[in-house]
């Protein structure tokens, strides 16, 4: 299995917000996918899979649990594909937990990638009010 270890938001390496990325995901499980995540230890890792309503799926983990989105994997992810020739067209869509989104590539080197986010979700808070502020 190989996993690639990008950094986005940066041009210098160790400055920027890492993300472990796996092109070609299919066939794993979401107990191995979790498994990746917490062997690479990064806060995500962004699984690469085919899509049939969009160009990529992508599926999120942390060590801990798989999350709907995350916009630095989802840049990591991209430069990923875009820097092994597997992106020839822009604008392309991700399906992700949260919808379909628009990716964006643009600069005379398309290193500048923009994507939108998912539509805000809010729910109550149900934890201890004097834990989150002590």
């Amino acid at each position: 299995m190989k996993v690639f270890h990008i950094e986005a938001f940066t041009n210098t390496p160790n400055f920027g917000n890492p993300a472990g990325v796996v092109l070609s995901a299919d066939n794993l499980q979401e107990d191995e996918m979790l498994n990746i995540a917490k062997r690479v230890g990064f806060n995500e890792t962004v699984f690469v899979h085919q899509s049939t309503v969009a160009n990529f799926k992508l599926k999120y983990f942390t060590p801990g649990h798989e999350i709907n989105l995350c916009g630095h994997a989802t840049m990591a992810a991209m430069h990923c594909l875009k820097s092994n020739g597997l992106i020839n067209e822009n604008p392309i869509s991700i399906e992700t937990n949260v919808g379909i989104l628009p990716i964006f590539f643009e600069g005379s080197s398309q290193e500048l990638i923009r994507m939108q986010q998912g539509n805000p979700e809010f729910i109550p808070f149900t934890g201890s009010i004097e834990r989150l502020i002590g």
